[in-house]
């Protein structure tokens, strides 16, 4: 579906990651794979170092503190926020909604929108256009995304395949209405019919988490996993990512009126190295305009690696600079989704520490 939004922009973007540390090289052991095929493929996929959560930690923690971080800088005031939207598949609970939590926590107005969105790797734009839906609305003025996901404690010890990519992460995007005239054009993309290549079999009321989901089971791979943790068909989504993305973002700057050429940075989902080089490869697309360096560094927050890569590679340019920038997520569900839009002269564009 393609979408198409005016007078609307990004005026900050905040990073919020767990200050602890989990290092490739300390985990090597845990797998059943020789240390050098087990180097060879830290090389190929990125992996290095990711930010995961200490035991007791939620999403909502990292949303109120970095919440709380603007607050007190004067980047943002709790009276102007009239909708919250949380992007995450990884909520406090069940029941009830974690925008809800969070604004209670904060003791935000009641007169407020507050709203829970279960998308992953493609949720940061998802969320975006929710946001550009709800400032059609005469009393919204500022909307607050918050994308979040702590998967890490989901991912099996032993699963080689996902467990060195996964960390954890939080975001806080201020979108706001304008008077410049700028368009921007959206698109959003879904194929429930290859949801079984990124799931978790167990835990929720299609299959409760018992003992039995528990028990570890190795695959062909040497993979050891159980029904509560993480299970990703890692060639199924590359074949996926590599077939959908590129006609989307085709389709995408068609509509726009634009090239490849017209963008300045492709500011795209990051699972690992190797998906993303190839992904530059097939559209391309420099690597310089399309950083992959966010696995090695922080590791695969699901759809908070945009704007962490937003964050992390742009940073201050955004304070002083206007760039035209195409977002991309894509992965679980299957889903895919882009936006293009301009973006720059924004009141803070950093990252910190939980």
């Amino acid at each position: 579906m393609n979408l198409k939004f005016q007078n609307k922009k990004i005026t900050g973007i905040l990073t919020v990651l767990p200050e602890n540390e989990v290092n490739f090289d300390d985990e090597i052991d845990n797998y059943d794979f020789s240390r050098a095929q087990s180097m060879k493929l830290k090389l190929i996929m990125g992996y290095g170092k990711r930010r995961v959560v200490k035991e007791g930690t939620t999403i909502s923690d990292l949303c109120i503190y970095g919440l709380n971080y603007l607050f007190d800088n004067g980047l943002l005031k709790k009276e102007d926020i009239d909708a919250i939207i949380l992007v995450t598949q990884s909520p406090d609970h069940f029941v009830p909604a974690t925008s809800h939590i969070i604004q209670g926590k904060l003791d935000l107005k009641k007169d407020i929108i507050c709203l829970d969105i279960n998308q992953a790797c493609s949720g940061y734009p998802v969320g975006l256009n929710q946001a550009f839906m709800q400032l059609e609305q005469e009393e919204v003025n500022k909307v607050v995304v918050l994308n979040a996901d702590m998967m890490s404690c989901k991912v099996s010890a032993k699963d080689r395949g996902s467990r060195p990519l996964t960390g954890d992460a939080a975001s806080i995007t201020i979108v706001e209405n304008d008077t410049s005239g700028s368009t921007i054009y959206g698109t959003v993309n879904a194929d429930g019919k290859g949801a079984e290549a990124l799931i978790i079999p167990a835990g929720g009321f299609k299959m409760p988490s018992t003992p039995k989901t528990a028990e570890l089971v190795t695959d062909k791979n040497g993979n050891s996993r159980a029904l509560d943790h993480l299970v990703m068909k890692g060639d199924d989504v590359f074949n996926f990512v590599q077939r959908e993305v590129p006609p989307m973002v085709e389709r995408l700057l068609d509509k726009a009126g634009k090239t490849k050429d017209d963008v300045d940075y492709f500011m795209f989902h990051q699972p690992n190295k190797f998906m993303l080089k190839k992904l530059a490869d097939k559209m391309g697309i420099s690597y310089d305009k399309m950083p992959n360096n966010i696995v090695e560094n922080f590791g695969n927050s699901s759809g908070v690696s945009i704007p962490t890569n937003i964050t992390h590679n742009l940073g201050e340019k955004l304070l002083k600079e206007d760039f035209l920038i195409c977002l991309a997520g894509f992965g679980a569900g299957l889903s895919w989704s882009s936006l293009l839009l301009n973006l720059g002269s924004l009141d803070f564009c950093e990252t910190i520490d939980y």
